[in-house]
């Protein structure tokens, strides 16, 4: 086999095949066999990785004779693409945990793998080390999925999780993300919510047999979740988390009119087994109609988790090899359309801080019903320049929402929309 890539992953993965060589070769059958390891300088040292087995001349690697797997962990879309389409037109089978590809042109992969007979796993691409590609793929193929709802980022729950149990400002908890490692010195990706939505189209492809890409994916990340949207979860006894949404919704006639697949922030409910998810931990439900709900839960990131799952598929390709039979690929047969979010039926809370005097609540309540958006709870607080509206709203499409929201800041009565946040769980 071939490694493309010996960073954080790529030496976890090195160092698991040499620890566990013996079961792993018990498991397929025959030994596994490291031929090469690609990377972009040979004279930086990597421990416990053989130099020997260094080379800067990735394109050669993937295609030698003597390699028939090759295990993707460099990341970005290229050169990691053509060297993955070289090895499969080469007749390798490739192992990949570049979420960042699969979400932008898994299509061109899945194309290659089917063209060519060759395996395509991507367990690590998503939530680390937790199976839950595999049941999604495999386990749950005789099932109709219906929603796939979690937490996909450690980062950003990590993030949160300080703001709610401590008290931290979003900038302090994002630096103390970095200390730990839970965040790049770059965190774009993270807590503008890209990292999850790369993931939510990988799920949603698989879960819905259709075609997602992560520009379909509505995307929100946690920058702007202040103080007072915290505040204002616990005053609902709710927490504030990143959440990844996949779901289908149904047309009048009860098929499938499309499938929505979001991410954003959200208040959930303490109660709620996603509220529980502390740290850096990933957790995901998955709720299908025979097999009922299912909840996936463990380490969603770092070297060695990532490691392991790759070893996971390493495993499940050769034995295919050794067997001499393909594994699963991917059909998106089923082609329903992305709804955009303007379409999307969400709830909301909504915080306005107002004029003390009468009228107000009935000038507010009266521009949500021109939108069609029904007030589930509203309560009003503090007095003067204190004084506070805190409403929740049924679930109504998010367009009607965002509009009832963007014309009461135009409103004289209303100083200053304080905190607007979607409102997922139970009603």
């Amino acid at each position: 086999m071939a490694l493309l890539g010996c960073g954080v992953v790529g030496t976890q993965v090195v160092r698991l095949l040499e620890e566990q060589a013996d079961d792993l070769a018990a498991r397929v059958g025959v030994p596994l066999e490291l031929a090469g390891v690609a990377v972009r300088r040979r004279d930086r040292a990597r421990e416990g990785v053989d130099p020997a087995l260094l080379t800067t001349d990735a394109e050669n690697l993937v295609t030698r004779d003597d390699v028939d797997i090759v295990i993707e962990v460099i990341g970005g879309i290229e050169p990691a693409r053509s060297l993955m389409l070289a090895a499969m037109k080469s007749g390798k089978s490739v192992i990949t945990a570049n979420k960042a590809l699969l979400a932008e042109d898994g299509a061109t992969l899945f194309a290659a793998a089917r063209e060519y007979g060759a395996d395509l796993y991507y367990e690590a691409s998503v939530a680390g080390a937790i199976p839950l590609l595999r049941p999604l793929r495999e386990s749950l193929v005789g099932d109709r999925v219906q929603r796939v709802l979690g937490i996909v980022n450690g980062t950003t729950n990590y993030i949160l999780d300080q703001m709610d149990t401590h008290g931290a400002g979003f900038q302090e908890a994002l630096e103390e993300a970095q200390e730990l490692g839970y965040a790049e010195a770059d965190p774009t990706a993270d807590v503008e919510g890209f990292d999850a939505a790369a993931k939510a189209a990988i799920l949603a492809q698989l879960a819905f047999h259709t075609p997602v890409t992560a520009a379909d994916v509505h995307r929100e990340g946690i920058t702007e979740v202040s103080a007072a949207d915290v505040a204002g979860a616990k005053e609902m006894d709710s927490v504030v988390k990143l959440l990844a949404i996949c779901e289908r919704v149904p047309g009048p006639d009860g098929a499938d009119r499309g499938v929505s697949v979001r991410v954003y922030p959200a208040m959930i409910p303490r109660s709620h087994p996603l509220a529980s998810v502390r740290e850096a931990y990933n957790a995901v439900f998955v709720e299908a109609q025979s097999a009922g709900s299912l909840m996936f839960y463990g380490a969603g990131a770092g070297g060695a988790p990532t490691a392991s799952a790759i070893l996971g598929d390493l495993v499940a390709v050769a034995r295919n090899l050794v067997g001499g039979s393909p594994g699963p690929v991917e059909v998106t047969y089923a082609s329903l359309p992305v709804l955009p979010m303007g379409e999307t039926v969400t709830r909301y809370y909504v915080q306005l801080d107002v004029d003390d005097r009468s009228g107000v609540l009935a000038t507010v309540a009266t521009e949500f019903a021109k939108h069609g958006v029904s007030i589930q709870a509203v309560r009003q607080e503090g007095l003067g320049d204190d004084a506070q509206l805190v409403i929740v709203t049924h679930r109504a499409p998010d367009a009607a929402l965002s509009a009832t929201v963007e014309k009461l800041r135009e409103f004289d009565s209303v100083r200053e929309v304080a905190s607007v946040m979607r409102v997922e769980g139970d009603e």
